[in-house]
């Protein structure tokens, strides 16, 4: 992170305030894991490789407090970066997949053609990014699909509970981006099946089988966990992501 990634955000967006585009800039160096779960942000530091003074740094820091990317430790000064482990993995995804299924069988009641259209959409895309191994496919086709099948359902509660959620859910797709460039081969299954589990859930929105559905992304959340969990070899992969 330095001056001329700052300068970049300011040529793209010129008439955005300074701490909006160190906001920006913050949060995608976390997305991408150039800023390692679990550190700690030093504003005078961040301020001074930017060349900047350190109240918009200070504000940014606090917009993503705001959004649950960044928190504080009891007896710890400071603001630290979510942190991310295979155990605290395993706890959200249990989460999500209640939140998630739930959310895809309401869409088997509530869909419209416009969304079951976006969704299949997103699907052939997203199917054609990871047969590509293009990450950038990827994350561009992934959590919007996931977030059109919450913000259809009809449930503002389950909207709710999704938003609670969402900024270490990011953190945590993030990272499977990661791993996925890190295989060197075909070894992990999660590859070759996954490419079909939102053609599945969409199938099975449309076809209008609630409980289909439900069992279809339950079965999308299972694999995404499956899939972080081999990346590890048996231990926890996040350990190498804060080491780096």
């Amino acid at each position: 992170m330095d001056k001329f990634q700052l300068k970049q955000y300011m040529n793209a967006s010129p008439d955005a305030k300074l701490k909006d585009l160190v906001t920006k800039l913050l949060y995608d160096e976390i997305l991408a894991l150039r800023i390692a779960p679990g550190s700690k942000l030093n504003v005078n530091q961040i301020a001074s490789s930017l060349g900047i003074s350190r109240t918009p740094v200070a504000e940014a820091v606090q917009s993503l407090s705001e959004i649950g990317f960044v928190v504080g430790h009891p007896g710890q000064p400071g603001s630290f970066v979510l942190d991310l482990s295979l155990t605290d993995m395993i706890d959200l995804y249990r989460v999500r997949d209640a939140v998630e299924s739930t959310a895809a069988a309401l869409c088997a009641y509530q869909a419209d053609d416009r969304v079951l259209r976006e969704l299949s959409l997103l699907a052939e895309a997203f199917k054609e990014s990871v047969e590509n191994r293009d990450i950038l496919g990827m994350k561009d086709t992934d959590m919007p699909f996931h977030r059109l099948i919450i913000d259809s359902c009809g449930n503002p509660y389950v909207v709710q509970s999704y938003e609670q959620i969402l900024p270490k859910l990011t953190m945590y797709q993030a990272s499977m981006l990661e791993f996925i460039v890190q295989q060197d081969n075909d070894a992990n299954p999660w590859l070759a099946g996954v490419k079909y589990n939102h053609i599945s859930v969409v199938s099975a929105i449309r076809m209008r089988m609630p409980e289909l559905a439900r069992q279809s992304m339950a079965e999308h959340v299972g694999a995404s966990l499956s899939f972080t969990s081999l990346s590890g070899g048996g231990m926890d992969p996040f350990r190498a992501i804060r080491r780096a």
